[in-house]
Parts: C-alpha cells; structure tokens; sequence
C-alpha cells in the first residue's frame, strides 16, 4: 500500500506542494507489528514509472513486496523548479563548473526531516522510531545527503545507502565533516558508483573510496563497490537495490 499526500516544507524557499509518498506493508492492517523506517530522497523516482523525472522508477513497490522487507518507506518528492533540487539536496553553497553559484539548503532539508517529518510519521504510523531502525537513502545529490545525514544526524540515523553520490559538490567539505565526527557504534553505510559514469574521471572513483576510508577511520561499517558498466541512472539504481538493502538490514 503506497499512500501519497501534497505537502509543503516551510522552511525551503519554494511553498509549491510536493508529493509524499509512504509505503505500508502488506500486512500493516493486519497486524499490530511496529516496522523500521526508510526515508528517501527523490521520492518521484522511488515508485512509479510514470512519476519518475526520466520515466523509469527504482521500483521500490515491487522489490519490497517481492522480497518480503518488511519496512516503512517515506520518499519525499524534490523540487523541480530550475535547478533547485541542487539546492535543496547540498549542504553547502557551491559553484558548478565555475559559473553558476548555488546556496545550500541542505542542512535545513535534513532539520525538517529530523525534526518535523520523522516525529510525525513515528506518530500516525507503527514504527520502530529509534535509531537502530531508522535508515536513509539516495542517489547522485541525494547520495550525497544520506551521507550528510549519516553523519552530521548521526544520532537519529544508524544506517544509510549512497549511490553515485555526488562527493564533488563542495569540494572535499565531505571529507572535513567526516573528520569533525565520530560515529556512534553502528553505523553502517553503503557507498558505490558506476565504472560507465565514472568513465575517464579516476578522481570520481577515487574521492569514493578515499571517503569510505575516512568514515571507516570515524567508526562506520562501510561497504564501497564499484558497479561494472553501470551508469548514472535510475534503471542501474534498481539494479542495486537487493544489494544495498541486504547490507543495510544485515544484523
């Protein structure tokens, strides 16, 4: 059962409704079970092919219902306004290619989710609302904020999946935030990039791993693959999605 809802969030810039997308399992009715919690970014993406930006989804639905997870998913539509969604999903102001500057609004992303959306799902829904069940996940500038979140939310999140994330926004400020924390034992975090995207770019794939180095260094359980031939895309997403999951839910 998806449940989809208009929602604003104050504390962005834009107020255009955006959609929230929450999925129940199966047996959510049924039972007086309480579930733990995904939350994900570019929530148009995570179900529904017809909802998706490039019309192909992760297709969360059928993956969860065929391999029996049972979990709360909360995706989060992102703002489609120019290019507000790279606001919106960096924690840092940045420069992009050398002309256009951007201001991050991504640390006030992360405050709404901690602080307005989780509170309000653990109340109308049977979760597991500690942090041990309370898990995150993205990809390329959504890669990005799940390891933000992993980090600098450390506290309210123990798990988290970072696909192609985008590491060269704010250049190595990553890397410094990383070192500025130690993590709370568990924390286990799922990075990886496509050898097909990285193509030529050896920096791409080295900031990737020099990033898993540093989390590993800060107390995290980190597992960095590199997917052969896979590139930048929500059909190569989908492709991992039995592989990240199985390393997030791994007791």
């Amino acid at each position: 059962m998806i449940r989809i809802e208009k929602i604003q969030i104050p504390t962005l810039p834009t107020q255009k409704p955006r959609r929230l997308y929450i999925y129940l399992p199966r047996d959510y009715e049924k039972t007086d079970r309480r579930y733990p919690v995904l939350y994900m970014f570019d929530g148009h993406n995570v179900f529904y092919d017809s909802h998706a930006t490039y019309g192909k989804s992760w297709g969360m639905k059928e993956y969860l219902e065929k391999s029996r997870r049972r979990l709360i998913l909360v995706a989060v539509e992102c703002n489609h306004e120019g290019d507000s969604r790279l606001s919106e999903y960096s924690p840092w102001d940045f420069t992009w290619r050398g002309k256009l500057a951007f201001t991050g609004h991504g640390k006030d992303t992360m405050d709404w989710i901690v602080d307005e959306l989780k509170p309000r799902i653990d109340r109308e829904y049977r979760t597991l609302p500690d942090r041990a069940h309370t898990l995150i996940a993205g990809s390329s500038m959504g890669g990005l904020m799940s390891l933000y979140a992993a980090v600098a939310y450390n506290d309210t999140f123990s798990r988290a999946a970072a696909l192609s994330p985008s590491l060269v926004v704010g250049g190595r400020r990553m890397e410094a935030l990383i070192r500025a924390h130690a993590l709370i034992h568990p924390t286990r975090i799922y990075m990886d990039m496509g050898s097909g995207e990285a193509g030529k770019h050896v920096e791409m794939l080295t900031g990737l791993f020099r990033t898993a180095g540093q989390l590993t260094r800060a107390g995290a359980l980190v597992d960095a693959r590199v997917a052969p031939d896979a590139m930048h895309c929500e059909a190569a997403w989908e492709q991992r999605v039995p592989v990240f999951m199985d390393y997030l839910l791994e007791e």
